[in-house]
C-alpha cells in the first residue's frame, strides 16, 4: 500500500480498547512494513511478574 494511502492510528484510551482494534483490523492498513527495521533488545529479560490491569 502507498505511503499517502495508509490510514491514521486511531488515539485509545486504554491496552484493552487497543487491543480490540488490532483483533478486528488490518495493520497492513495502517503501517507500511517495508520500512520495517529489525532491532534486538539484549537487556531485555522474562519476567514472572503478572502486569495489574488497567
Amino acid at each position: 500500500m502507498a505511503q499517502d494511502k495508509l490510514k491514521p492510528i486511531p488515539k485509545f484510551r486504554d491496552e484493552a480498547e487497543e487491543r480490540a482494534f488490532w483483533e478486528s483490523h488490518d495493520s497492513t492498513d495502517y503501517v507500511d512494513l517495508s520500512k520495517a527495521r529489525r532491532v534486538r533488545f539484549p537487556n531485555l529479560r522474562l519476567s514472572d511478574e503478572k502486569r495489574d490491569a488497567e
